[in-house]
């Protein structure tokens, strides 16, 4: 037996999410090439997480959820905030709210202007175009044949029509595709749905081949604990399973893809990080790369609350109970209706002022009154406008709270700590809250909630409201950061520096977040990581 036979696999993959589904299925693709993919969690294709109303609601629960918080936020009045992330294979793909967007072009040719070659949104596009298995758009901005499946809506939400009105009478575009040439203005959004069913990546590129290629192997309830390392090389992982500790060997590579906040976490425990911070806590240094865990950052987001008197939003009372009932129904006999919600049904991408090169905020109005991310409920019907800033400038960290690998990392984005960001949400709100104000919208509900009291003319209110309600809209990107400096943690080729045979792939290595969400532009990451690892 050669000592690659001996390994367990030619790659080891740890996370089964959206970036881990996708290296497990192209890198498997090849029969002489063994892949071996680690998820914490369990397989994500329950009934819950198949049923878009149901599976969004994972988010406020312990459902497929490692539901995290953050350290206390200064910029927040020292709240700590929420940071839902799925655990389970397809990540958080299997519990978010399904929009496909990619971002502004700007955003990549950022990266690549930046010195990272080969990652320009021209760079990018083919690898979006070949993961995009779109239902209604095509050449040449969507692909039509790749595993992800992409859709419109199928709820028949009468907000859809009330929205696009709003926005004419206040002025904005109204867009068909967010995911063209242009993307600033208003409308409804695709999904990664498939006849109103969730479309996780992992439904996409995992399920249907589980157990179909002899050469990839997936273990969930498989939680990493740390790399395993040969001097400067990593050779494979330390996993709890089951309440056994094993080591898993990788021939080849390691492929870390555990996500923004417990990638570097991984990192981290393994002696790979900022030695003096490694050092205070006991922990041995393997190699002092002062970048892991910096540049956290995230969409800053505040949400809007409205009462409506309309029993076809979701909500609470008997007539919408009897409602929801026959909704049952019809999902049973159509995959249409209000089950098939992925609650953020509408949105749009708008630039505070003129002369922006790019739209700087973006909307999520959500068919139900949602506050503390669904974790407090209310009583009766409404709906919720999300405002998030698109290009923050905070920028915080992602550090160990102790050397023990189960402890949940310190997580700090930094929410609103740049005055910059106060600006420009303040500007954001007032824009948001115009919109909806605009007769269509007006016409949709009864009465403004928590923002009601505060004058469209006082900063210092609004940015005080800010403060006390804002929190994540889910997207913490940028903790390994793709560079060459200093405190870049991968090269152009997702390498750890300093380290052989280690990558990641994931949300961490984005130097900075994109102007959307962020789910498609992860797959579209993990596609090009495939290119190049299969380049050598």
């Amino acid at each position: 037996m050669s000592a690659a036979d001996a390994m367990d696999a030619d790659f080891v993959i740890v996370g089964g999410g959206s970036a881990g589904a996708v290296l497990a299925h192209r890198l498997s693709e090849d029969p002489d090439c063994r892949v071996l993919l680690l998820e914490a969690g369990g397989r994500g294709d329950g009934f819950i997480t198949r049923t878009p109303f149901a599976g969004v609601l994972q988010v406020a629960a312990p459902i497929n959820n490692w539901g995290f918080q953050t350290e206390p936020q200064a910029g927040l009045n020292g709240r700590r905030g929420y940071q839902p992330r799925g655990k389970a294979l397809g990540g958080s793909s299997a519990i978010n709210a399904m929009v496909y967007t990619r971002g502004h072009r700007s955003d990549y040719d950022a990266w690549a202007a930046a010195g990272n070659a080969g990652w320009s949104y021209d760079d990018l596009l083919p690898f979006f175009l070949k993961s995009e298995r779109n239902a209604r758009f095509g050449a040449p901005w969507h692909g039509q044949d790749g595993p992800l499946r992409v859709s419109d809506l199928r709820t028949d939400s009468p907000l859809h029509g009330a929205w696009r009105e709003a926005a004419r009478q206040r002025g904005h575009a109204v867009r068909e595709d967010f995911n063209a040439e242009d993307m600033d203005g208003i409308g409804v959004y695709q999904v990664t749905q498939h006849e109103g069913e969730r479309w996780s990546v992992a439904r996409g590129y995992l399920h249907q081949i589980l157990g179909q290629r002899p050469n990839l192997r997936v273990e969930t309830g498989a939680r990493a604990l740390k790399l395993v390392l040969e001097g400067r090389r990593a050779v494979g992982v330390e996993v709890l399973q089951g309440g056994t500790r094993r080591t898993l060997r990788a021939a080849r590579e390691v492929l870390v893809c555990a996500g923004a906040l417990q990638s570097p976490q991984l990192l981290m425990n393994s002696g790979i990080g900022d030695g003096a911070a490694l050092q205070a806590l006991g922990l041995p240094v393997v190699h002092h790369l002062p970048g892991v865990g910096r540049n956290l950052h995230d969409h800053p987001d505040f949400v809007f609350g409205y009462a409506s008197d309309r029993v076809d939003l979701a909500g609470l009372s008997l007539r919408g109970a009897l409602r929801f009932v026959d909704q049952a129904r019809r999902y049973r006999r159509e995959r249409r209706g209000l089950v098939t919600s992925n609650f953020a049904e509408c949105g749009g991408f708008l630039s505070t002022r003129p002369g922006l090169p790019a739209p700087n905020v973006q909307l999520h109005l959500v068919v139900a009154l949602v506050e503390d991310h669904a974790r407090k409920l209310h009583l009766g019907h409404g709906m919720s406008c999300h405002v998030c800033l698109l290009r923050p400038r905070s920028r915080g960290a992602l550090t160990l709270a102790s050397a023990d690998p189960l402890a949940a990392p310190r997580i700090d984005p930094a929410f609103l700590q740049d005055p910059e960001d106060v600006r420009e949400l303040i500007e954001g709100y007032k824009l948001t809250r115009d919109l909806m104000r605009a007769p269509a919208m007006r016409a949709m509900w009864r009465r403004e909630l928590w923002s009601a009291a505060v004058a469209d003319d006082d900063d210092a209110g609004i940015e005080s409201l800010l403060r006390s309600r804002v929190d994540t809209v889910y997207h913490p990107v940028g903790s390994c950061r793709m560079g060459s400096d200093v405190l870049a943690v991968v090269d152009d080729r997702l390498r750890v520096h300093g380290i052989e045979g280690l990558r990641v792939v994931d949300a961490s290595i984005m130097p900075s977040v994109v102007s959307g969400n962020t789910n498609a532009p992860v797959v579209a990451i993990a596609e090009k990581a495939a290119e190049l690892i299969r380049r050598g």
